[in-house]
């Protein structure tokens, strides 16, 4: 990229910010690196207006990593209910238990400690240390990948996230990372709705499933209907009115995930 064509770039996508970015999001204004691990567990596959809620929620009810590790996991369930892809609660649920037990409690700065916490993806680790930490790390999901493809790929398909990095790491500003990249974010939320997604261009892009009749819907009714109590394989397909063989397939996959055990003839929430 030439020296102009960066200044250029940069120029716009700050000036959208400045205008229209969401300077009003709580996990914005803080550098807590749990409350930032929060936020992006949960914002993972999941959009912005339904995760300000359950974050505040979460956040209030757990406000330490202490707190939520030392918690029952079927409190966390509980507070989580209704975001969906319910085993982030259980990974951020053993990764507090984690940081607590191997830690001290004290949440690890290092990008090659963070990778290493139960659920915590590369770009999840990358996060904590660019919003927590201010570390000017390159930084790739949905919204970042959108506005470099808009900007630099228009005419082209199946781009590789391999051809993107050069161009984040060529415009990253490493004094102010956090902001530079909540400004990626919000112009790349705004041009998945003002134009037509330009992440369909990406070799990485997949388009989501329905949820209704899924398979994650179905794990969503079991684990709300064992929230409060324990019941059988037959009391629960009972309860959600659905055909026993799905209830059987879901506990299945949520034992396997960790999210369910069994006591008995009667099923719970894992502790």
């Amino acid at each position: 990229m030439k020296r102009n064509e960066i200044k250029t770039f940069v120029r716009k996508v700050k000036a959208f910010h400045a205008k229209a970015g969401r300077h009003h999001l709580p996990w914005r204004t803080t550098t807590n690196p749990y409350h930032v691990l929060v936020s992006e567990i949960m914002l993972q596959q999941t959009q912005v207006d339904r995760v300000l809620p359950k974050y505040e929620a979460f956040t209030h009810a757990f406000p330490t990593v202490r707190s939520l590790a030392d918690a029952p996991f079927p409190k966390v369930l509980r507070i989580w209910n209704g975001l969906g892809y319910n085993r982030r609660a259980r990974f951020l649920h053993i990764a507090a238990k984690e940081i607590v037990s191997k830690h001290g409690g004290v949440f690890p700065r290092r990008y090659e400690d963070l990778v290493l916490l139960p659920g915590v993806g590369p770009y999840t680790a990358g996060a904590v240390s660019v919003f927590a930490f201010k570390q000017p790390l390159v930084l790739l999901e949905t919204n970042i990948r959108t506005v470099y493809l808009h900007e630099f790929f228009l005419e082209e398909k199946n781009v590789h996230d391999s051809e993107l990095k050069p161009y984040i790491e060529a415009t990253l500003d490493r004094e102010q990372p956090h902001e530079w990249y909540a400004a990626l974010m919000d112009y790349g939320s705004f041009l998945k709705k003002a134009t037509f997604n330009p992440s369909r261009k990406s070799a990485h892009y997949v388009r989501q499933k329905p949820f209704k009749g899924s398979l994650r819907q179905v794990r969503g009714k079991v684990l709300k209907a064992l929230v409060h109590d324990a019941r059988t394989e037959r009391a629960l397909a009972k309860k959600i009115e659905l055909d026993a063989s799905r209830v059987a397939t879901a506990l299945s996959a949520l034992h396997k995930d960790g999210l369910v055990e069994r006591q008995g003839r009667r099923w719970r929430l894992a502790t």
